[in-house]
């Protein structure tokens, strides 16, 4: 029996998808050391601050309420900044306002947020009794350093800001004053509208310059370190980063596999702190000429690292203008959804990973708008399965040109055989000879391939679509609970490298329709395959590759997105049906047959690429003639 080849022009495809697979496999393992330099330094900061911190407090608690009767050692701890002591605000307390869509709470110490709660959204799973916080129990920390003329560094987070709640129509007004006197202060000015994520933040300064140093710069500093939210905090914290928008207009983000990246960026506009489906950002209208970004990553140990994802830092420089601050900025906190983000025009979808370049486009312009308005009517499991059948029948043309295709170089297998046979001495006349074949059969050997290519864009689009769809959390189908996680059937009492402690079922029916379909194609593909001397033995590489695809479709997306997962199940069952239909009633051996031997008593132009390769062969073969000439001289 005739031994069955894999066409090698068929082949390239599937490797380079295999490939990418791989690549973003191997890309998303951390391999950095973590920096323990750079967290001694942040250790030592954080037992300087405390000191400060623990002795402006002692200093507080012991003063009166009489300006006249103010302790002295309070006056020199507290310097041009006493009076804020004096207030019934450096007693604590905060205040709170709350929306359709927030709960904040500002501390009167530092008259920062000390809680930002994400109303109506569950942590974990929506029948958890925990709702989303993005600030909590100390979770984050904002803070203004600034130098006095008689050379103190104050920072306000030690110091104690006197709220003033009012509205202004159906918005809350929160102005946070840290006073020097009742006419010289610093305030943080927060605005809450009913249904925004949005919140308006200003800083500014009134009646300062006479005591800040005007010379020395005041360093914003904002720190936060993200809470796990989500059921795999290893899948969180992969698509958990820092994103910054700087020069008018461009975007990038800090790598959120290392253990620990830092950059410093000129004319920054907003920082954002990404979690998997909720973000934390900073905008300001005025650009910051310079910020130092900080993202370390807090799990080391899923097991153990339970709490937080990652910890991140970003350290900016503000300017006097006319010897008084003046800053107009915002705050969002809210999903990391890109149509809310993208509704509020300032650059905000970009910080949803849905790919660069044609990957992107397709997401914004093709999937995100289909599955936005299947999903709108369509309970969502069923969304994806209608936007698969749409991609299916959109590529099936290119299924089916990859098909045709290998039936042809089936169909003249016997004659590329008896050339090899005939010119086995002679590989150029033999290249020749079957590229010959090829033009007058009216076959393109890389007709094969380049559907396969053709695909990749629709499928890391989709890779990329599927984690960072906002719309699919706590979105239950069938078994799975939550779509843009993992859908657990079974938990392992042992944990399996690169795999996890979980059977995801998904993933496994994904993984066994790819098996099918392999095996239903590649014998076909193995016939078609033309065995060049030379060449690797590609019948058994595609015999090895049948079993290795579905192992990695199972180990890598055992912990994705159960939503990724059921689009490649129906997927691929898709095109085992699209592949018997083709295979058993539409192109059918004798019918290809009869269209290669009407090719070959007509006249072809040849293509490009057949002009191509038979000018590089004429060319190769002048050359080895030359080479013999000249051996035989010698």
């Amino acid at each position: 029996m005739e031994e069955k080849k894999l066409d090698r022009n068929s082949i390239v495809g599937f490797i380079i998808i295999a490939g990418l697979l791989i690549w973003m496999m191997l890309n998303n393992i951390n391999n950095e050391k973590e920096s323990i330099k750079k967290d001694a330094e942040v250790a030592q900061k954080e037992v300087v601050a405390k000191a400060e911190s623990e002795k402006i407090e002692t200093a507080i608690s012991t003063h009166t309420q009489s300006d006249s009767l103010m302790n002295e050692s309070l006056r020199a701890t507290l310097g041009q900044f006493a009076y804020s002591a004096t207030l019934p605000s450096a007693q604590g307390g905060n205040t709170e306002l709350k929306s359709e869509f927030l709960t904040l709470v500002v501390e009167n110490k530092g008259g920062a947020l000390s809680k930002v709660i994400v109303n109506d959204e569950k942590r974990f799973s929506k029948t958890s009794d925990e709702i989303v916080s993005l600030i909590s129990d100390n979770n984050s920390n904002f803070n203004l350093e600034i130098h006095t003329t008689d050379n103190r560094v104050f920072n306000t987070k030690d110091l104690y800001f006197e709220p003033e709640l009012t509205k202004e129509g159906e918005n809350q007004v929160l102005s946070m004053k840290l006073k020097a006197s009742d006419n010289q202060f610093l305030e943080y000015r927060y605005v809450l509208k009913p249904s925004d994520y949005m919140i308006d933040f200003s800083i500014r300064t009134q009646g300062l310059n006479k005591i800040v140093d005007l010379s020395k710069t005041p360093q914003l500093n904002w720190e936060l370190k993200s809470f796990r939210n989500e059921k795999s905090i290893s899948y969180e914290n992969r698509y958990t980063r820092l994103y910054y928008e700087y020069e008018k207009g461009k975007d990038n983000d800090l790598s959120p596999t290392s253990k620990l990246d830092e950059k410093t960026v000129k004319d920054l506009t907003y920082v954002a702190y990404k979690q998997h489906f909720f973000t934390s950002v900073l905008l300001t209208d005025k650009a910051f000429t310079s910020a130092n970004l900080v993202s370390k990553n807090l799990v080391n140990d899923e097991k153990v690292d339970t709490v937080f994802t990652k910890a991140f830092a970003a350290t900016m420089p503000l300017e006097y203008t006319n010897g008084e601050l003046n800053y107009d900025m915002n705050w969002f906190f809210g999903p990391s959804d890109y149509k809310i983000l993208k509704s509020y025009d300032k650059n905000l979808d970009n910080i949803v990973p849905l790919g660069w370049g044609i990957f992107g486009w397709l997401n914004r312009f093709l999937f995100i708008p289909v599955f936005g308005l299947l999903s709108s009517f369509l309970p969502y499991g069923i969304a994806i399965i209608i936007l698969t059948v749409l991609v299916r029948l959109l590529i099936s043309p290119l299924t089916y040109k990859s098909y045709l295709s290998q039936a042809k170089m089936k169909a003249i297998r016997p004659e590329v055989t008896e050339l090899n046979e005939k010119y086995k001495n002679d590989p150029m006349k033999k290249q020749q000879e079957t590229m010959a074949l090829y033009s007058k059969a009216g076959v393109n050997p890389m007709a094969g391939c380049i559907p396969a290519i053709l695909q990749i864009p629709i499928f890391y689009a989709l890779f990329q679509f599927f984690p960072s769809a906002f719309d699919l959390r706590q979105k239950s189908f069938l078994w799975a609970d939550d779509l843009s996680s993992y859908d657990s059937v079974l938990h392992l009492p042992f944990s399996i490298p690169f795999y996890g402690d979980h059977v995801s079922l998904f993933p496994l029916l994904a993984s066994i329709a790819i098996f099918i379909y392999m095996k239903m194609t590649t014998g076909d593909q193995q016939m078609a395959a033309p065995t060049q001397e030379g060449m690797p033995d590609m019948g058994k590489l595609m015999k090895v590759m049948i079993y290795i695809s579905p192992i990695m479709m199972l180990f890598f997306f055992n912990n994705y997105a159960s939503g990724l997962s059921l689009y490649y199940f129906i997927s691929n069952s898709i095109t085992i049906g699209i592949m018997y239909v083709i295979k058993n009633h539409i192109v059918k051996e004798d019918k290809i047959k009869a269209i290669i031997e009407d090719n070959k008593t007509k006249k072809r132009p040849k293509g490009r690429f057949q002009r191509k390769m038979q000018e590089m062969m004429e060319q190769a073969q002048e050359q080895q003639k030359l080479k013999e000439q000249q051996n035989k001289k010698k």
